[in-house]
Parts: structure tokens; sequence; C-alpha cells
């Protein structure tokens, strides 16, 4: 009887992953969050944050705070 890993037998049925299919890697944003070709990116001041980060940049980094104008 011979077992195999369920990721082997999953490989040999289906083939390995295209790794040509995955989008190309570009660097780490100020949060270690990954970026890759086509993220939204913003630069201040030589950091570049994913735009969906700036919000958590501008209060960590900068010391913004969000109001309801009254």
């Amino acid at each position: 009887m011979n077992i195999e890993h369920p990721a082997i037998t999953r490989t040999m049925e289906t083939g390995y992953a295209n790794m040509m299919s995955q989008p190309e890697h570009v660097g780490i944003n100020a949060f270690g969050d990954e970026i890759l070709v086509g993220d939204d990116i913003i630069e201040i001041n030589g950091e570049v944050i994913l735009e969906k980060n700036l919000e958590d940049y501008l209060i960590e980094y900068l010391g913004a705070t969000f109001k309801t104008a009254e």
C-alpha cells in the first residue's frame, strides 16, 4: 500500500501550478505588505504605501486624526 501526501496526489492529477500567471512582486510597503504590479501606491517622504494602507499610515506615522465636522 502506497500512501501519498494529498498535495502530491493533487499535483500528479492536475500538474504543477503555472508560476507565470502570478502577479509580479515589486516590493514591500511601509507596513510590510507585498506590492504587486498594478497595485495603487502613494509615495510620501520616500516611503511607499499601498493605497489601502493610507489612512493607517497617516494615523501611525504622521499623527493624523480623523473627525466628523460638526
